[in-house]
């Protein structure tokens, strides 16, 4: 993302208070994390402290300020899922991806989370991948559904 795409972005809420959480946001959507050439531009183009925007961008987990994979894994490891075989799901999606949680695949093409809670304690174990959900997984489906992602 060269500094005109950045420009772009920030010219979208012209004139708007309390822009910043959403102009990363929309960093975040374009590359799949801000980097620091994006975070001085913000800076400079809305005055603001980049101490300030560094502060935000670490605070949110739907940031990242490393690069991550165009599919995002997330494992439920909250106690719902921890209890119905969240860490053998979790061991499964590391050993397929060959990886393990907070890193990503060479290719780029995953990035492996834990989460403590996706919200859906009911169908645990739970793997959010992107925003698809998959409840109740077996880590011997684990394999399948991530073949489904390109």
């Amino acid at each position: 993302m060269d500094q005109k795409e950045i420009d772009q972005i920030v010219e979208k809420y012209a004139g708007e208070e309390g822009v910043l959480i959403q102009l990363l946001l929309d960093v975040q959507k374009e590359l799949n994390w801000v980097p620091k050439e994006a975070i001085k531009r913000i800076s400079e183009r809305l005055q603001v402290p980049l101490s300030q925007i560094y502060r935000v961008a670490s605070f949110y987990k739907s940031m990242s300020l490393r690069p991550r994979g165009r599919h995002l894994v997330n494992v439920c490891l909250g106690t719902a899922c921890q209890v119905r075989d969240g860490p053998r799901v979790m061991d499964r999606v590391s050993q397929v991806l060959g990886i393990n949680p907070g890193e990503t695949t060479p290719d780029m093409k995953f990035t492996l989370e834990r989460v403590n809670c996706l919200g859906c304690c009911a169908l645990g174990p739970t793997v959010k991948i992107d925003e698809d959900y998959y409840g109740k997984i077996a880590p011997a489906k684990v394999e399948e559904i991530l073949e489904g992602y390109d």
